[in-house]
């Protein structure tokens, strides 16, 4: 019956569908339900296109292809999938770890907006055809150790931090229509992973409590006040279980969180779970177990997994109803991203295909990752206000550094249609009436001798992102290990950090001896132990790499067209005797800010301003609030500096009278306020019982204690301002 029908489809172009305005099947009425539109699809399908539809998400019979995908954790990666193609030079903003470091939400949401505009204009524009709809990205990981190779892939060490930063770019990829997406955005990497060297077979170990709290904190976050539907399961193991099969999956985040749609794989993972976790003894056994756990997408050789599959049917080690179950989410994403229907509802489908010019060369999305590149500029250090500098005295200026002449990019990023190093924008900032000059080392003594006739010397070091590699491909051996770093206090992508020192800044004390009127520039990926830099120079920014508008931030700060206000996103130790080893998952145990044991480098929380702010007047709501209930805290802010600037106010909270462990402090609520000079603004943050509680493996939920909570408020974890406290009553 089902071959006999006649499907009235019109195909546009590879991996987007166009319909007929003509309705044949259900599944093309966008008034029915989600749910009689995916049952409809699974009516039509055979088994044979089941499989094809895990495999590659295709059934051609019906014309329902792939909406595709690309990498989309700080710039839609789109790339034609011929080898070699060269991708398109789309937005590039900030690493994710520079874009928590704005600790803007709504900014993150415009350039979420801006990475899934475009992933649609390449999916729809005549020119390139290319299916990139599905987003993998935001990374909702935690960055709990600066040694992890994938730092930078993180918004910041502190749960709420990365849930509410990855939640505003879900927003943004996904679009603000009910009933459709732009794009589609799936998390990475679920969960508990932050070490690289032996990823393929760790196993990342902690109770219960702390997943619920700490790491699986910021994935919930996302998928329920965010919209996220999609994940990728991690190649780590939690508890010994490998997540790629772990229950966790259907029982926790697919039953309690409602995120059950395309649920993907790492990549070659499924072979993992036999050779390296050796898990399973056959390959078609890690197919079966997570095809029952809700995954429906493979990263691996469509060919290979279509035997794997094949293998686990006929041995009756999977079912066509655990298909059934699995591919159901599939169909959702497709419904959401409008490619099984011609519905004059979705406000996306006309995206790039009336003319459009390219949106990565418009002004607006260039004025957007130019935003995101400033805000994400750290002050660390600012000693007699040497920052911002003069232009009228500045006469010859040395730029000095391997990296103060290039935007270096990760394996994440692709092409742009521009790259402003930190050399180029002072170029453009200072033009001809400044001799600016270039020495990339000390070779000869080159760096020395332009310091010497030098009015500032700007030293530009830091980390290279791809360490040594030209692609991710070359990060590893034949045999599957990964390469070592030329640099051990260098990491990436398979590769963790052995130190936290950084050679480079061997060159800021050349230059630093002949001209004391010396900025580091800190170009980073990761936390460094800069104890040198800190005690000696006298102003130190930091900014990560991957922004199209890197250089041009640096030069608006510097010389004060831009007055900066990024703040850290994790606790900068002054050595590696401040960490625990590297393995150990129990973040109780002197992890993050949260529980750190000792006076670090620099506090998490912390950035410097060309302004001063005033916190007066903090009031409480009530003085009591009930379990069930909220109080909201307030306070005024005033700038009483001479420039206009943004101040990122910090809320904090401590258990004092606690019956378990909890954090020496916790973030609870953070705003980006700007204010002019002399302005008074008033700040206004809710406290709801819900977010006090901790983990009870006793009861398996959630406990509100009763007892005093106190409500600390200021610039830093370190820099409290003002502090109250209320009771939590019955």
């Amino acid at each position: 019956m089902k071959n006999k029908i006649i499907v009235s489809f019109t195909l546009v172009f590879s991996g987007f569908i166009g319909l007929q305005a003509q309705q044949t099947y259900p599944f093309q009425n966008a008034d029915l339900t989600i749910e009689q539109r995916v049952n409809n699809v699974l009516s039509l399908l055979t088994l044979e296109e089941k499989v094809a539809f895990i495999l590659d998400y295709n059934a051609p019979r019906l014309n329902i292809s792939s909406p595709g995908s690309a990498e989309g954790i700080h710039q839609a990666l789109v790339k034609p999938p011929q080898m070699g193609a060269k991708p398109i030079p789309t937005t590039s903003f900030s690493q994710v770890y520079g874009m928590g470091a704005t600790w803007n939400p709504e900014l993150m949401k415009k350039a979420g907006n801006v990475m899934g505009y475009e992933a649609r204009y390449a999916t729809q524009n005549e020119k390139y055809k290319l299916a990139s709809l599905m987003l993998w990205g935001p990374t909702t990981d935690l960055a709990r150790d600066p040694r992890w190779g994938r730092n930078d892939e993180s918004f910041s060490e502190d749960p709420f931090l990365v849930g509410t930063m990855a939640t505003a770019l879900t927003k943004g990829i996904q679009g603000d229509n009910p009933n459709y997406w732009m794009a589609g955005s799936l998390l990475k990497h679920f969960f508990a992973n932050s070490n690289e060297t032996t990823r393929a077979r760790s196993s990342s170990d902690f109770n219960n409590r702390i997943m619920r709290e700490y790491y699986a904190a910021p994935f919930q976050m996302t998928f329920i006040q965010g919209g996220a539907k999609s994940y990728m399961a991690s190649y780590n193991a939690w508890n010994s279980v490998p997540m790629t099969v772990h229950p966790i999956l259907k029982e926790v985040v697919a039953k309690e969180w409602g995120a059950d749609w395309v649920i993907s794989s790492d990549f070659l993972s499924i072979g993992h779970g036999v050779n390296q976790h050796k898990y399973f003894k056959t390959r078609e056994e890690v197919v079966a177990a997570a095809i029952k756990v809700g995954m429906n997408q493979f990263l691996d050789f469509p060919g290979l997994i279509k035997v794997d599959l094949d293998k686990a049917l006929a041995a009756e080690l999977v079912t066509e109803t655990d298909i059934d179950k699995a591919i159901r989410g599939k169909i959702k994403a497709a419904l959401k991203l409008g490619l099984l229907d011609n519905s004059d509802k979705n406000p996306y489908k006309t995206i790039g295909i009336n003319g459009e010019s390219e949106p990565w060369n418009s002004e607006k999305h260039k004025a957007v990752a130019l935003q995101v590149a400033r805000e994400s500029v750290v002050l660390l250090k600012n000693d007699k206000n040497t920052l911002p500098l003069n232009k009228e005295n500045v006469k010859t200026i040395a730029v000095i550094g391997p990296h103060a002449d290039s935007v270096l990019f990760d394996f994440y990023s692709g092409a742009t249609p521009y790259a402003i190093s930190v050399l180029q924008g002072l170029k453009n900032k200072l033009g001809s009436n400044v001799n600016v000059n270039f020495v990339p080392n000390n070779e000869y003594n080159a760096a020395v001798n332009a310091a010497k006739a030098a009015d500032y010397v700007i030293v530009v070091i830091g980390n290279d992102p791809m360490c040594g590699t030209k692609n991710l491909g070359e990060a590893f051996n034949h045999d599957g290990s990964t390469k070592e770093c030329l640099e051990c206090g260098e990491g990436r992508e398979g590769r963790d950090r052995q130190s936290l020192d950084l050679p480079a800044e061997d060159l800021a004390k050349e230059v630093f001896a002949v001209n004391p009127k010396t900025i580091v520039v800190l170009t980073s990926s990761f936390p460094y132990a800069i104890n040198w830099s800190q005690a000696h120079v006298p102003a130190i920014l930091h900014i990560t790499h991957a922004a199209q508008e890197q250089g041009s931030a640096i030069a608006d700060v510097l010389f004060g067209d831009y007055n900066p206000a990024g703040r850290l996103v994790q606790t900068w130790p002054k050595s590696l005797d401040q960490l625990p080893r590297m393995m150990d998952y129990d973040i109780t145990n002197g992890r993050t800010y949260m529980y750190f044991r000792g006076e670090p480098l620099y506090h998490f929380g912390h950035g410097l301003s060309y302004t001063q702010f005033q916190y007066t007047n903090l009031k409480l709501s009530s003085a009591t609030m009930p379990k069930t209930g909220s109080i909201t805290v307030s306070a005024d802010l005033k700038n009483t500096g001479s420039r206009d600037g943004d101040e990122v106010v910090q809320l904090y909270i401590q258990h004092p009278q606690s019956k378990v462990i909890r954090p020496v402090k916790a973030l609870k609520g953070f705003q980006r306020v700007n204010l002019k000079a002399g302005e008074t603004k008033k700040v206004t943050f809710m406290l709801n019982a819900e977010s006090l509680a901790w983990w009870n493996d006793k009861i398996s939920g959630w406990e509100v204690e009763e007892g005093s909570v106190k409500v600390l408020m200021g610039s830093s974890s370190q820099t409290i301002k003002l502090q109250n406290t209320f009771t939590v009553s019955k």
